[in-house]
């Protein structure tokens, strides 16, 4: 593999720098993860393709595209799993009593993974991962909720915190097939589980780091540019 240096992004909207504006309540881009400062610090040219609301199935469809035309980057990053765990909630607030998958199923979700790993290396480019930041389950919950039947969804949940555990399932996921296809892992998720009041790093609707949570981030790529390209 050749050493690293350009660094092309597929991600979702936590790479894309994502927030929640307090007042309108619309999502919109403001990005204080410092790719300036890590560029320099690290020698890096730095491209962003994430999108809101991307997973792993149109994620792994802009990067065929991109790999179709042999670019001359050095590593390709990815940021899975946020979107591919999260359900129809309004399909569940409806009936809660039948079965429901979540976006990308756990099985579905490894096998295309693993393909966007293999791809890569294959064009002798570097894949890396990076694993999920934690979730607040309570604002999450309240957030989409919103004109929904809280009951049903309780219901068909067992309890809030299932949320989290279903997130985390996918994160960890993320980090197996880092370990197991040996692609490059940046915890994105360590960082935030030190701090004891997480919240003050989210969004209010408890799964966008808001901007302190996204200098958390920059904390995290710091770290794995520090020790991964040397």
């Amino acid at each position: 593999m050749k050493i690293i240096r350009k660094i092309e992004i597929f991600g979702d909207s936590i790479l894309k720098g994502i927030q929640l504006n307090p007042e309108s309540k619309r999502y919109h881009v403001n990005n204080n993860i410092d790719v300036d400062m890590l560029s320099e610090k690290f020698s890096l040219s730095i491209a962003n393709h994430s999108k809101l609301g991307c997973t792993v199935t149109k994620g792994k469809a802009l990067l065929d595209k991109y790999l179709d035309k042999a670019p001359d980057c050095t590593a390709i990053l990815m940021d899975f799993g946020g979107n591919d765990c999260d359900f129809d909630w309004k399909s569940i607030s409806e009936n809660p009593d039948a079965e429901h998958q979540p976006n990308t199923p756990i099985g579905k979700f490894i096998g295309l993974y693993t393909e966007m790993v293999n791809r890569i290396k294959t064009g002798g480019i570097r894949p890396v991962i990076a694993n999920l930041p934690p979730i607040d389950p309570q604002r999450y919950f309240n957030w989409f909720c919103n004109g929904l039947c809280r009951e049903s969804i309780l219901r068909w949940l067992g309890d809030v915190n299932a949320i989290y555990r279903y997130q985390e399932l996918y994160s960890r996921t993320a980090e197996d097939i880092a370990r197991n296809s040996g692609a490059l892992l940046v915890d994105l998720r360590s960082v935030f589980l030190k701090e004891r009041h997480l919240g003050r790093y989210l969004c209010e609707d408890g799964i966008h780091p808001n901007t302190e949570g996204q200098k958390l981030l920059t904390q995290s790529f710091v770290k794995f540019c520090a020790s991964a390209l040397v």
